[in-house]
């Protein structure tokens, strides 16, 4: 029984980290709340699944089930996830073991990201030192549309002044910031517009284009073809319909088939 195990590491965990805001344990009763059960796509039992402000994370928990392994995994959990470094050159001389700590390029940082490599795209903010209030919003941004998507693509902010170079690479300079852009490492893909951050959905639109190969594909060969009429312009008015006839007039009686309207016997 998995109970007991889970019941011992909680209290473990509970008086290195008392504070409730940093770590809680709870037990959900799956056939007396079938629909949370549904709802998370619980299909066995015991199932261990970890959330993370409010998301739940794509890996479940398939460590060792002890005490032992189930307090070591929450204290990796609460682990500083940022190693600062101080040039371009130090990012390209990472190589690390499997999965690397995540890094920053200093004075940015980054937002809960734990599994960076050399190859997972990057989402950076571009802006001034002082510039903080972009930094917030990009910072609040990330956390409630990209929560989901840590695992594909990783953020950070950057200084303008500093790092200049990666914003040549996208015709911008500092008096363009605040910038937000992806570097793919194949390319550097610019958010349209930074104005758009707060309107619901558009940033994440905006990686989920990047995994679909959209991004690229018009990168190379321009935007997409839209659902209009080449040539037709869009006036914004409704344009009367002008249905073909209706075929069904064509079915009324005809003397040339058999037919039982109209006669004073069944001809059948």
């Amino acid at each position: 029984m998995l109970h007991p195990i889970f019941e011992e590491a909680s209290n473990i965990v509970r008086e290195e980290f008392p504070d409730t805001k940093q770590v809680v344990f709870a037990r959900v009763d799956c056939d007396q709340h079938s629909d949370i059960a549904q709802r998370y796509r619980i299909t066995k039992y015991p199932t261990l699944k970890l959330f993370r402000n409010g998301m739940m994370m794509k890996r479940e928990y398939r460590g060792q089930r002890s005490v032992t392994a189930i307090a070591d995994f929450i204290r990796q959990q609460q682990v500083d996830p940022v190693k600062e470094i101080h040039s371009m050159e130090e990012v390209n001389t990472i190589d690390g073991p499997a999965q690397p700590p995540p890094l920053t390029l200093s004075p940015g940082r980054f937002l809960d990201s734990r599994e960076v490599t050399k190859r997972v795209p990057f989402l950076i903010l571009f802006h001034l030192k002082e510039d903080s209030d972009s930094l917030e919003k990009f910072q609040n941004e990330v956390t409630r549309q990209l929560i989901s998507e840590k695992g594909s693509i990783n953020f950070l902010h950057a200084d303008c002044d500093k790092f200049r170079h990666p914003l040549l690479h996208i015709q911008k300079t500092p008096a363009d910031c605040p910038v937000i852009a992806i570097d793919s490492f194949r390319h550097m893909y610019v958010f349209p517009d930074f104005q758009d951050l707060t309107v619901p959905g558009k940033l994440k639109q905006f990686v989920l284009d990047l995994h679909s190969g959209k991004l690229h594909r018009e990168f190379h060969h321009g935007p997409d073809p839209t659902d209009s009429t080449p040539g037709q312009e869009e006036t914004g008015k409704e344009v009367a319909s002008n249905p073909p006839e209706s075929s069904f007039q064509k079915l009324a009686p005809s003397e040339t088939r058999y037919t039982i309207l109209g006669r004073d016997r069944d001809e059948l």
